[in-house]
């Protein structure tokens, strides 16, 4: 998998960013702060005035310089003034300029503020040769710090920022991340014990990241695990309810042959036994045959089938039966159509719709087939002469185990439609059932039509 494609990267990788910008941005104003107010080394202006009259009489206006040069290193802009005049220039505001010869002439020490964290001090001295003179000083703190102490204390307060803000913003991170992975321990947790209709659900807060992705996964697969489950529980129930009916009947045909008095009269009960067997077994294949199809039928093989083909084989297949009940099948004439599907379920399909509509058309009767292509769909209909069904009991005709009033007239377990129903859903078509405009039962199937790119 690319990290860089994974928005769980990208928002870790944004809160990381936005952790050193906080670092990066309070650092700068929280140092200041700290130099400025809570540092408790103020200037001396006396010493530093000292310090200043002192190099001036040592070495003159050069010595003076080469000092005024190390105090700004260490943040002050400072010289001395002598009758009004510097003895060496320093730059200082222009309203600090404009304010200074009074400041002078006033013959006083004064530390003025004239903007907040910016200091002008004036201190007077007079040397050993006797000369007054004044030391002007400019500064940004009221503190006097050596730059590699200031930068000690930033990288100090930057280091204390980095590790509270990325504490912080990862406990939100962990947080955020941790919440949906042990709601998805829990939910697994219990649907191990049993309880299928466990869910991770939505959390609060959950991003649209991987993790929550795999908690929606979870709860579709839970979803699919528990329709599956009550899916077999239903088919368990339905398979031991539908066998017993058959199941006594055959138990009362064995204890009728143990009590026969000849062996022509057991035979007779031997055969009747013989039918019920089969018929069980008929019953048995087609519950577990619906019970794949409304399971899914994962990697069912799918190929390019010609639709009158498959139909007429069908028929052929049908002949003995309908010639049995002298009952003609006929497909229209048509051109080729084409779907995709498996052979061998929509034979099955086709197999019991024929079949039906056999077993219910009259003696005599006939069996039409038609199939036209639509635009996107194939769509085929197979009509009777039976009795048709009662328009409240249509809706119901593909339902398992469903045998309307006119069941009397076939034998049947009711489970041929189902499976027909089930069959076309899978490949992604419809059917329904009507009733003719004179007589019978017509039942309309839609199967999708193969792509121009199936058929490459």
């Amino acid at each position: 998998m690319n990290p860089f494609r994974s928005s769980l990267y990208w928002r870790l990788l944004i809160w990381f960013c936005v952790a050193n910008l906080l670092v990066l941005l309070l650092g700068g104003l929280l140092t200041r702060g700290f130099i400025e107010y809570t540092t408790a080394r103020e200037i001396n202006w006396v010493a530093l005035a000292q310090g200043a009259d002192q190099a001036y009489e040592n070495g003159g206006a050069a010595a003076l310089a080469d000092w005024s040069g190390q105090q700004r290193h260490e943040g002050i802009e400072a010289t001395l003034y002598e009758k009004g005049l510097p003895l060496y220039p320093i730059r200082l505001h222009a309203s600090v300029e404009k304010s200074l010869p009074s400041w002078l002439e006033g013959n006083r020490d004064i530390v003025v503020q004239p903007w907040p964290g910016i200091y002008v001090a004036v201190q007077q001295i007079v040397g050993d040769d006797g000369h007054a003179r004044q030391l002007v000083a400019f500064s940004r703190t009221h503190t006097r710090l050596r730059p590699q102490t200031r930068q000690t204390i930033l990288l100090s307060i930057q280091l204390v920022l980095s590790l509270l803000c990325i504490g912080l913003l990862g406990w939100w991170v962990a947080r955020s991340v941790a919440r949906p992975v042990e709601a998805l321990r829990a939910a697994t947790r219990r649907m191990a014990a049993g309880e299928l209709s466990a869910r991770v659900g939505r959390q609060g807060g959950m991003a649209h990241d991987e993790i929550a992705q795999l908690a929606y996964d979870f709860d579709a697969m839970a979803e699919r695990i528990e329709a599956l489950v009550a899916h077999d529980r239903g088919v368990l129930q339905d398979l031991s309810h539908e066998l017993r009916s058959p199941l006594a009947r055959l138990h009362l045909i064995l204890d009728f042959a143990q009590r026969s008095t000849s062996a022509a009269e057991a035979d007779s009960y031997f055969r009747q036994a013989e039918q019920e067997i089969g018929r069980l077994d008929r019953m048995t294949g087609e519950m577990l045959t619906l019970s794949r199809l409304e399971g899914g039928i994962p990697g069912m093989n799918r190929e390019r089938l010609e639709l009158r083909e498959l139909i007429q084989d069908c028929i052929a297949r049908a002949a003995l039966e309908a010639g049995a009940r002298k009952v003609s099948l006929q497909l229209a004439s048509g051109q080729p159509v084409m779907v995709l599907g498996s052979a061998l379920l929509l034979e099955r399909a086709l197999d019991n719709l024929i079949a039906n509509a056999i077993k219910f058309s009259p003696e005599g009767g006939s069996v039409e087939l038609a199939v036209r292509e639509g635009p996107q769909f194939a769509e085929l209909s197979i009509s009777d002469r039976g009795p048709g069904v009662p328009d409240a009991e249509l809706e119901f005709l593909f339902r398992p185990f469903f045998r309307g009033s006119n069941a009397a007239r076939a034998d049947g377990h009711g489970m041929g439609l189902a499976i027909v129903q089930r069959v076309v859903q899978v490949h992604g078509g419809d059917i329904y059932a009507s009733n003719g405009l004179r007589d019978g039962l017509e039942v309309h199937l839609k199967l999708p039509l193969a792509s121009s790119a199936d058929m490459e």
